[in-house]
């Protein structure tokens, strides 16, 4: 190799240390890519594959994307699994000497995206580490571009990793021990890596968030001796942070602890089965509870509320004062109306900031911010008169008068998308950036007034200020004017047959300012800016805390706003252990079909007499949809929703559990009756007495005394209170099994 180029000696030196990425080398107005890189993005983004001469006996294979252009092209990458390292050019080539210095900047991966572009604004995008220690696992996960960084641990990640995961929904993870991940996961592994070891040592991985929080310890973030599991994840989360990223990562200015305790987990096959924020059929939004609840006017708002969807609330007291502010928004039309208003003004403010600390915002960012930040006094006057608990905690938010007062001052109304080009700065914010723009716009009147001092300062009737290429600007002086003597500050510059030139040092410091005016303006506005920008990302933490009051509100007015326009009544929430539900309807089965008539039923169940539902009845009388009625208007009340029915009392379920319809794992060498055992088997393992179980058709798949006798099996195993004494609505077109309702208690038999 020591005959290449010096070029593609830096070339492969740097790719040298980024072996699995592809790199993206910038050369001028473009990113290239050479050798195995170039045969890669040609085939994935369908580019022409070239040729570089390289010093080598044959010509590199080259292909390459525009600069300004590039976020299109790493998306694809991103999408399809690969890795891509960004080298730029660090210093003016046309101020280099010699090689232009390059190095790279940042690695982008599916978990580490922040581009918006990429992202889908109305869900997070996590990255996350998993540390298994002995029978434990920790969990750490991020969102690189809003902040958010949790902590979590779990004990049996053999049987509760799979489920854990589906609620985070990385878009990445990272492990200590692909092995056991392996052994845990089966669908997410194509975007799992494993990273050195070290980075999960426990010395190490406090070491690194000791750094990054500024901190002796991790008692202050509340990583206690029982979470090293959790601290290990999380180091070892923010050391991959800072090789793919290359930046301190300011945004990322809290470590939250989610407690497990708080909040409901739902399995995979609950979450599919009941269509949270996907329908099974398509996997799409619409369809889904997300589609029918997300009336949110901010990304914020969309992705709290998707949180809130995915992950239930356990206590009744965080629950009723969720119902709390939904009921006074219910009530006060136009307080919603205005709410609304007000947040439709509202951008992404987690990610803007976040853009401020990677120093990846351009002027248009920073006045969106300003923008959003001019609402805040709006919001928070409206609220000044609220009643509810979680509304008055909302309305003490910080408005960012200052911070908002400032961009304000310094950028202006439309600024362009380059923030190297000038035209950035409000007028008036910079005296020297006002000069150097008044010369530049107006140069040719301040050489012409320049050119009449001068004929008044000399006599000279005919004096002229021209200019060429060659000599720039010159004061040209006719023989015939006559004049015989000149001022002492004129320098001769050229003798013509019928004139004399001069300068003077006025003309030559007119004359610099003039030709460098444009190029001085755009430093000067792009050095002012970065000081903006840097003001901006070190307000990071007050913007945070402002955009989670935001969501919070946005999410709460798209529950009222969903309640109010379809008839929704706010739920008794309780620790009374039965579900009475009267005229309950199926929140997105109703909305589906508007054009007919939805029949609504009642639901009773509680722990006593009432604890088992077997529903009977002929095929497409409506037993799922009656079933996964009550399972979702439990969730809803469960996450503060006001529920679709006439009155509601929901004793809190620890647990919601489905096992519905018919599929097969062939690739994972199940059949259709082994996934419905194996799903029923992690029920029976994970159900307490305070769950509520959704059970339809169990026993197909097999013959129909075996079927019979699984039915019968699982049903009187969740009647006994000795046993399990579950919640539990039971479809199944065994008749033969209704007799249970004489010899079991608690059992009942409805038919539809």
């Amino acid at each position: 190799m020591a005959s290449v180029t010096p070029m593609m000696q830096q070339y492969l030196d740097t790719k040298a240390e980024y072996k699995d990425c592809i790199l993206f080398f910038r050369l001028g107005d473009f990113y290239e890519m050479f050798f195995d890189d170039a045969r890669t993005a040609s085939r994935e983004l369908e580019l022409t594959l070239t040729g570089k001469d390289c010093g080598l006996s044959e010509r590199a294979p080259m292909c390459g994307v525009p600069y300004h252009a590039v976020d299109t092209y790493v998306e694809k990458l991103i999408e399809r699994g690969y890795k891509v390292a960004i080298c730029e050019q660090m210093e003016d080539p046309a101020l280099a000497k010699g090689l232009v210095k390059r190095a790279v900047t940042r690695i982008i991966t599916p978990g580490t995206v922040i581009e918006p572009a990429m992202l889908d604004e109305k869900a997070n995008n996590f990255l996350l580490s998993i540390c298994f220690v002995a029978d434990r696992a920790g969990l750490a996960f991020a969102d690189v571009s809003t902040g958010e960084f949790y902590v979590h641990e779990i004990t049996q990640p053999e049987t509760t990793l799979s489920d854990e995961v589906a609620r985070i929904s990385p878009m990445e993870i990272i492990c200590n021990d692909q092995v056991k991940l392996r052994a845990c996961l089966q669908r997410e592994m194509q975007n799992a890596s494993e990273q050195p070891s070290a980075w999960f040592q426990l010395a190490n991985a406090t070491e690194a968030l000791c750094r990054h929080f500024a901190l002796n310890d991790l008692s202050p973030l509340g990583l206690s001796d029982e979470y090293k599991a959790g601290a290990s994840a999380a180091g070892a989360l923010m050391r991959y942070l800072s090789e793919t990223q290359k930046n301190a990562l300011e945004h990322m200015t809290s470590l939250r602890i989610y407690q497990g305790s708080e909040t409901m987990l739902l399995d995979r096959n609950t979450r599919r089965n009941l269509e949270l924020t996907e329908s099974i059929r398509g996997r799409s939004r619409k369809g889904s509870l997300l589609w029918l609840l997300d009336k949110t006017s901010t990304a914020m708002g969309g992705r709290l509320l998707r949180a809130w969807v995915e992950r239930p609330l356990l206590s009744p007291v965080q629950i009723r004062r969720r119902l709390g502010a939904v009921e006074e928004l219910v009530g006060d039309n136009v307080l919603r109306g205005e709410l609304i208003r007000c947040l439709r003004e509202i951008g992404d403010m987690q990610r803007l900031v976040s853009r401020a600390v990677y120093g990846s915002a351009n002027g248009r960012d920073l006045h969106a911010l300003a923008l959003c930040c001019a609402q805040l006094p709006n919001l928070t006057a409206l609220l000044k008169d609220v009643h509810s608990a979680a509304l008055r905690d909302i309305a003490q938010m910080d408005t960012l008068a200052d911070l908002c007062a400032r961009i304000d001052r310094a950028i202006c109304d439309e600024p362009p998308f380059s923030v190297r080009e000038g035209g950035i700065l409000r007028p008036g914010y910079s005296e020297e950036v006002d000069r150097l723009r008044n010369v530049r716009d107006h140069g040719a009147q301040t050489v012409a007034e320049l050119e009449q001092r001068e004929r008044e300062r000399t006599g000279a009737k005919k004096l002229k200020v021209g200019y060429n290429k060659v000599f720039g600007y010159y004061i040209d002086i006719p023989n015939s004017a006559g004049v015989t003597e000149l001022p002492d500050d004129y320098i001769r510059k050229q003798t013509l047959v019928s004139s004399e030139r001069y300068f003077t040092r006025e003309l030559k410091d007119l004359e610099n300012t003039l030709l460098t005016a444009r190029e001085r303006i755009a430093e000067l506005e792009y050095s002012l800016f970065n000081e903006v920008r840097q003001l901006v990302a070190g307000e990071v933490a007050r913007v945070q805390a402002a955009a989670d009051a935001v969501a919070r509100l946005d999410a709460l007015c798209s529950l009222a706003e969903t309640a109010v326009k379809n008839h929704y009544v706010c739920p008794e929430v309780d620790l009374s252990r039965t579900l009475d539900i009267r005229e309950g309807r199926h929140p997105v089965v109703e909305q589906a079909q508007k054009d007919n008539l939805f029949v609504p039923n009642d639901t009773f169940l509680n722990d006593a007499d009432d604890r088992v539902a077997i529903v009977t009845g002929p095929n497409m009388a409506g037993k799922s949809t009656y079933m996964r009625q009550t399972a979702l208007i439990v969730l809803m009340a469960q996450m503060g929703s006001f529920v679709p029915a006439k009155s509601a009392v929901i004793g809190v379920v620890d647990r919601v559990f489905t096992r519905i319809g018919a599929s097969d794992d062939l690739a994972a060498g199940q059949s259709t009756f082994m996934v419905e055992m194996s799903e029923m088997a992690n029920i029976l393992r994970h159900a307490t007495a305070q769950s509520l179980l959704i059970l339809d058709e169990i026993g197909r798949g097999t013959s129909t005394y075996d079927g019979m006798a699984i039915a019968r099996a699982v049903l009187e195993y969740c009647a006994d209170p000795r046993r399990l004494g579950a919640k539990t609505m039971f479809a199944t077109h065994y008749h033969e099994l209704t007799a249970l309702e004489q010899t079991l208690p608690g059992v009942r038999n409805y038919n539809i």
